[in-house]
């Protein structure tokens, strides 16, 4: 596989369990706006090198999820900002939010900091 994507996990916002719960991470890149840091994974080396497509794998830490939907504002988000929510819900609704990387539909991994998060191509 062929990793293009790899960024570090620095620090967790105080809120980012309650979006596990609910089956959905969000990535900010460390200069995050105050407002959003306590909602967000903030990371550092944000390093982008192809463009994410379906049937990729994105891995959290030591865990590994298939890439279901890309939304058209995923890779200039993540290129940009570090910027985009992950969804773990196999897109099973057919939703298409622009910023929102669809995954496979298992258990959010625990993350923290000092793991990496990158995006291999098979």
């Amino acid at each position: 596989m062929k990793k293009y994507y790899s960024t570090t996990v620095q620090e967790l916002g105080e809120q980012v369990n309650a979006f596990k719960g609910a089956g959905m991470l969000i990535m900010f890149n460390e200069n995050a706006p105050q407002e959003l840091r306590e909602y967000c994974i903030l990371h550092r080396g944000n390093k982008l090198e192809d463009t994410v497509q379906p049937g990729d794998i994105l891995k959290l830490g030591d865990t590994s999820y298939k890439v279901v939907f890309v939304g058209n504002q995923v890779q200039k988000n993540l290129k940009d900002l570090g910027h985009i929510t992950l969804r773990f819900n196999a897109n099973k609704d057919g939703e298409s939010l622009e910023g929102s990387l669809y995954l496979e539909e298992k258990p959010v991994a625990d993350v923290a900091p000092g793991d990496e998060i990158a995006i291999y191509r098979p």
